[in-house]
């Protein structure tokens, strides 16, 4: 089945029990493509669980669910060495970071020493528990939520550095009319579970993962990619510009997209698609900037004013 239609069929799969989410299914994809992590940024009950366990049973992958809560330790994530009375000796217990698909629910009310615990996990794909190295599963991808009404009651903001660490930041609102109906309808009454089927194995994720390399990026994309970059560093209302991370990341995301597309080369609709989920939370306001701005209304003025190169494609 060619990956287009297997994108489709994820879509159609999810859509059983999460409705008009298909860009973030997409979005999704293409981060556990380059072992990426996600930040969802969502008020209470919109399925942002729902969606990852969802995601999860259709890549054949493993689920865990972390509740972040300011008394949760760095051990409660990593795992422990526990002392087993019947063998007398002490046992390694992994705790639920060895998953494919890990939530980190709430991420924003843990500690900042928990919260780099899991940020280390996230960078150096392994966990460290008093000093045996443990290995994660492959693919591993981390879904960190935060809720935006309650940034300011009783939480711990992430860092700067945190924030960077994440491939994609994903804002999910209220449903639309129409498909907050349809939720309804799908929910309706005592139905049975609905039952989500495994659309992708271990070994097809690992050849996309490898087919990745041979989406072409031409000199004019490059070139096109960068000045948008550079115009968040160099824009008055931004504080702080997108990193040589960033850069990587929305050359990889826009990579990612064309593959998703059936193409074998980047084009400019592929990069502004992607370019407000991956750069929305890698710049930082001025003051005077916050006050009359948003990240997203900057990334999106930077894309309507940069000049989109006349021939791009696969030439280049």
């Amino acid at each position: 089945m060619a990956l287009t239609e297997k994108i489709v069929q994820l879509k159609n799969e999810i859509s059983k029990v999460i409705v008009g989410k298909d860009m973030e299914v997409e979005l999704m994809a293409i981060s556990l493509l380059f072992n990426g992590h996600i930040l969802l940024e969502s008020v209470p009950g919109t399925g942002k669980t729902l969606l990852a366990k969802s995601f999860a049973t259709a890549i054949g992958g493993e689920f865990s669910r972390i509740q972040f809560t300011p008394d949760v330790l760095p051990s409660d994530v990593t795992g422990i060495q526990f002392f087993n009375p019947k063998v007398q000796e002490f046992e390694l217990r992994p705790g639920p970071i060895k998953a494919n698909i890990v939530l980190a629910d709430e991420i924003n009310r843990a500690t900042p020493r928990t919260q780099s615990s899991l940020l280390e996990v996230m960078e150096e794909r392994q966990v460290t528990i008093d000093g045996e190295t443990v290995p994660l599963p492959e693919p591993f991808m981390v879904i960190a939520t935060q809720n935006p009404v309650e940034s300011q009651q009783g939480t711990f903001a992430l860092p700067v550095a945190q924030m960077d660490r994440f491939f994609i930041k994903i804002k999910i609102g209220y449903p639309v009319y129409e498909d907050e109906k349809r939720i309804m309808h799908i929910h309706r009454g005592d139905k049975e579970i609905i039952a989500i089927e495994q659309v992708f194995s271990n070994e097809e994720i690992e050849e996309l993962k490898d087919s990745i390399k041979n989406i072409h990026l031409s000199s004019e994309m490059e070139d096109y990619l960068l000045k948008i970059i550079r115009k968040t560093r160099e824009n008055n209302s931004i504080e702080l510009g997108v990193s040589p991370r960033g850069t990587l990341a929305l050359m990889r995301a826009s990579q990612g997209k064309a593959l998703l597309n059936g193409r074998t080369f980047v084009t400019p609709e592929d990069v502004k698609q992607v370019a407000p989920f991956v750069l929305g939370h890698r710049i930082y306001l001025s003051i005077e900037g916050s006050l009359t701005k948003t990240p997203e209304t900057i990334i999106t003025e930077i894309l309507d004013s940069t000049p989109v190169p006349v021939e791009a494609g696969a030439n280049g």
